[in-house]
C-alpha cells in the first residue's frame, strides 16, 4: 500500500528532514535525489510556501507539488493587494509577458493544456479578469498577438525576467492608461447626470399642474410674474352665488316717502 508524505516547504528551498528520513531511509530511497526533485518542482515558487506531496510505493515514489490559485501568483507579481472592482475601466497593474510565463510555468501542472502556450493565454486572460494589463494591452489584444507570433521567444525559451528599463515602461504605460480612463469615466458620469436632469424636467412638465410645480422649484426669492386682469374687466361670481342688489339713489327713495 502506498505511503503519502505531507509537507510544507519554501519554494526551491526544501531539505532533509525527520519525517523524509524515516519514510525513504528504509525503502533505500536516495533522499538526496527526492529533495533535489522537489526543489525542481517548486523553483518558480520561491519566497512562498508550497505544499508537496511525495507518494511511496516500494522503492518507487512521485512527487507533487502544490500550486497557490493564479489570481494569488498574478497579484504577488504585480504588486497589488488585490484584483479591480471595475476590471475594463479600473486598470490596477501593467505587467510584462515575461511575469505572465514565469506564473505559466508554475501552473502548467495544475492547468489542462495541450501546449505550454495555451498556458501562458490562460494567465493572460485571468489577468484581463483582475484588471491587470499585459504589456499595456487587454488580455484580447494580448493572445491576438500571441496567436501571430508576437512573444514567441519569450514562451519559447521560457524568459521570466523583466528588465529594469522595461518595468519603467511598463509603469509609466499605466499611469497614461489610468489617466485616459479615469477622464473617460468622468466624463460618462456627467452625460449620465444630465440625462437623468433632462429626464426630470421632462416628467415635471408632463405631469398635471406641471407649471405649478416648476413654479414652486422655483429658487427661493425668485418672483414668479402673473398674468395681469384687464381693465374694465370684473371678477365672475362663483357658480350658485347671488348677486348682490345695486344700491337705490337716496334722492328717489326720499320722493317715494312723500
Amino acid at each position: 500500500m502506498a505511503e503519502k508524505i505531507q509537507l510544507m516547504i519554501d519554494g526551491g528551498k526544501a531539505g532533509v528532514t525527520p519525517q523524509l528520513a524515516q519514510a525513504l531511509g528504509p525503502k533505500g530511497i536516495n533522499i538526496g535525489e527526492v529533495i533535489a526533485k522537489i526543489n525542481e518542482k517548486t523553483t518558480h515558487f520561491k519566497g512562498m510556501k508550497i505544499p508537496v506531496t511525495v507518494e511511496v510505493d516500494g522503492k518507487n515514489y512521485t512527487i507533487t507539488a502544490g500550486t497557490p490559485p493564479v489570481s494569488e501568483l498574478i497579484k504577488k507579481e504585480a504588486g497589488i493587494d488585490k484584483g479591480s472592482g471595475e476590471p475594463n475601466m479600473n486598470k490596477v497593474a501593467n505587467i510584462g509577458i515575461e511575469q505572465v510565463v514565469k506564473i505559466s510555468l508554475m501552473k502548467q501542472d495544475s492547468i489542462l493544456h495541450n501546449s505550454f502556450t495555451s498556458v501562458v493565454k490562460s494567465v493572460v486572460g485571468s489577468c484581463s479578469s483582475l484588471g491587470v494589463l499585459v504589456e499595456g494591452k487587454t488580455g484580447k489584444e494580448v493572445c491576438g498577438e500571441i496567436d501571430n507570433g508576437k512573444y514567441k521567444h519569450e514562451i519559447d525559451a521560457k524568459v521570466t525576467e523583466v528588465p529594469n528599463e522595461k518595468k519603467e515602461r511598463l509603469d509609466n504605460e499605466l499611469k497614461s492608461i489610468q489617466t485616459v480612463l479615469q477622464k473617460e469615466k468622468e466624463r460618462k458620469a456627467a452625460e449620465e447626470e444630465a440625462k437623468k436632469a433632462a429626464e426630470e424636467a421632462k416628467k415635471a412638465e408632463a405631469a398635471p399642474g406641471g407649471v405649478k410645480k416648476a413654479e414652486a422649484a422655483a429658487a427661493p426669492g425668485t418672483e414668479v410674474k402673473k398674468e395681469a386682469v384687464p381693465a374694465g374687466k370684473e371678477a365672475k361670481p362663483a357658480a350658485g352665488a347671488k348677486a348682490a342688489p345695486a344700491a337705490k339713489p337716496a334722492g328717489k327713495e326720499a320722493a317715494k316717502k312723500k
